[in-house]
């Protein structure tokens, strides 16, 4: 019973320690919530309707003709899994830290991995979280459905 005991000990102190509270942690971030109707103003201002669509909104957000296909990147719709605020931030200030192969750029200039033009320098903080706020406001939550198995 003592060895279950300092095991279930080892795995919470494990647990703890893989939770980030360093310098570079996120902990305590956070930005006011941002405006859906302005978000969806800046979508198309600032051109993202060039590479991305956003589930039913295909008819009023159209993407100049000529795009890429393998450059409609899909966003919003059901989903199983709903993009946090803090991916979806992340995804606009720093579009390199998580790319699909699909996406990535060959060879990458300057460690740049995302096709996503970087607009750090352009985009105002309320825009950022205006979009983000819109976006967000596009998935859909679709409950998980697990496969049930027949006993043998």
């Amino acid at each position: 019973m003592k060895i279950i005991g300092t095991i279930f000990t080892a795995m919470m102190l494990l647990m703890l320690a893989s939770c980030d509270y360093g310098p570079k942690s996120s902990r305590g971030f956070t930005l006011p919530d941002g405006n859906v109707e302005y978000g969806r103003q800046y979508f198309v201002e600032f051109r993202c309707i060039d590479c991305h669509t956003v589930a039913g909104n295909e008819d009023d957000m159209n993407a100049p003709e000529g795009i890429d296909p393998i450059m409609n990147v899909h966003l919003g719709g059901k989903t199983t899994q709903i993009k946090t605020y803090g991916e979806l931030v992340t995804s606009i200030i720093n579009p390199s830290h998580k790319v699909s192969e699909q996406y990535r750029m060959t060879p990458a200039p300057d460690a740049q991995q995302s096709m996503m033009r970087n607009y750090n320098s352009i985009m105002t903080v309320d825009e950022l979280i205006d979009i983000v706020a819109f976006v967000q406001s596009q998935y859909e939550l679709e409950p998980y459905t697990p496969t049930v198995y027949m006993p043998y």
